[in-house]
């Protein structure tokens, strides 16, 4: 049984958590329900730009700055398909709309329109996801391997990637430098 609903919701990897996949990840979740839970991870950029995506999608953008735009590892799952976390809403092919302002979207035509100017004020492109399975998150918060709490927009878009763990982080009053690994363990 699910105590609740984790949508929109940061998931700020703990300091102990050693999986090579979370190490001091910020997870954006977009979906939680009784199934499990999907998420993008805001804070692990690729050694690749948008520019990258776009040449192996036979697209091409005249924007320097576009070509530069990182692409992220949102998680170990599906590390091939792409996915579009971005501000505002739009009418995409593929997307969820996590909140009132944040969407994820999947399909091509929001990288043509990102690439020829178009697209949504703020996005956030990501290679994979993270997915739970049911109960699978619930039982890893309840084993401290993560803090859950609100989730900033201004965190996700406008926050400095080598920031992005310790912001998230303080939007709950925590300072994880300052905890320890084996907290909440006897």
């Amino acid at each position: 049984m699910r105590s609740s609903n984790l949508t929109n919701q940061f998931l700020i990897a703990m300091p102990g958590l050693m999986d090579p996949n979370f190490y001091h990840t910020v997870t954006y979740i977009c979906a939680h329900n009784d199934e499990g839970a999907m998420g993008i991870v805001i804070n692990r950029p690729l050694d690749m730009a948008l520019g990258d995506v776009l040449a192996q999608m036979d697209m091409t953008s005249g924007d320097p700055e576009t070509v530069r735009l990182p692409v992220y590892h949102g998680g170990p799952v599906q590390m091939d398909r792409g996915f579009v976390l971005h501000e505002p809403l739009s009418e995409w092919e593929s997307s969820i709309n996590v909140n009132d302002a944040v969407g994820v979207t999947t399909s091509r035509d929001i990288l043509q329109a990102i690439a020829e100017g178009g697209g949504p004020k703020e996005a956030l492109i990501a290679l994979g996801y993270a997915g739970w399975s049911a109960g699978q998150l619930e039982l890893e918060i309840k084993e401290n391997a993560w803090l859950n709490g609100p989730a900033e927009p201004g965190v996700i878009f406008r926050t400095p990637c080598e920031k992005r763990w310790e912001s998230a982080a303080a939007l709950l009053g925590v300072d994880l430098n300052k905890l320890s690994s084996d907290v909440g363990h006897a």
